[in-house]
């Protein structure tokens, strides 16, 4: 029997890739075995020399970094993100943000993609308006996607548990997860203006090229691979292009 081909992914795709990776399989008779995490904590991982076929990360950073370091030997685009709030207050999002009396909950930065786009963010929005990005980092609490941070029950989503629990007044974190959270009539998410969004790059990191490999890319970056994407809250490939 072929062994599982191993796939570390960002923890934000587990949505998108529970269905998709069950289609491939379906396909082609090939077991994938994922684990899921902060994209940061697992190149760490690879780094440190645990086998990892492909690597699906929510930034292009860490698949360059591999590529660079020869531990990667190509890399491929295969999707796109935005941020989001995710809140019980009322307001919108330029108010909630601009309210000093409001927790805000956060991703880790360094560990975690989401944590260093919605840093991006602030930074952005302290060019919009002065004062703004440096209050925001001093009331963000970095909640999830870090070495000691939050367990998140499993079935649960980060944000809406978070709120729910008071840990947050405010989280700011992927755009995706409105679709996931649109039943919840408690919970709110806040679209942000573009001009001031975020875009967030995935990338693929091919570490080990094979036939199998590659199956399995081509797959993701196929249309029926995309629609699994698409139907979770991400843009495509081909929307950016």
């Amino acid at each position: 029997m072929m062994s599982p081909l191993h796939l570390f992914a960002a923890g934000s795709l587990r949505l998108a890739f529970t269905p998709l990776l069950a289609r491939f399989t379906e396909l082609t008779g090939i077991e994938v075995a994922v684990q899921y995490g902060p994209a940061g904590l697992l190149r760490e991982r690879i780094e440190a020399g645990e086998p990892c076929a492909l690597f699906a990360s929510a930034n292009r950073e860490h698949p360059q970094h591999l590529l660079a370091s020869g531990k990667a030997c190509e890399t491929h685009t295969f999707s796109w993100n935005q941020l989001a709030l995710t809140t019980q207050k009322t307001g919108d999002w330029l108010t909630l943000l601009c309210d000093p009396t409001l927790r805000i909950g956060t991703s880790t930065p360094g560990c975690d993609p989401s944590g260093d786009y919605t840093w991006a963010l602030f930074d952005k929005l302290e060019l919009y308006k002065t004062g703004l990005g440096q209050q925001l980092r001093e009331r963000s609490i970095p909640l999830v996607g870090g070495r000691d941070t939050l367990h998140i029950p499993t079935g649960e989503l980060a944000s809406a548990w978070i709120l729910r629990q008071g840990f947050a007044d405010v989280f700011i974190g992927y755009a995706h997860y409105a679709k996931a959270l649109s039943g919840q009539t408690d919970i709110r998410c806040i679209t942000l203006a573009d001009d001031h969004n975020i875009l967030c790059e995935y990338q693929l990191a091919v570490l080990d090229s094979t036939r199998e490999v590659n199956m399995l890319v081509s797959f993701i970056l196929s249309p029926e691979g995309q629609a699994f994407l698409t139907a979770a809250g991400f843009l495509t490939v081909t929307s950016q292009s």
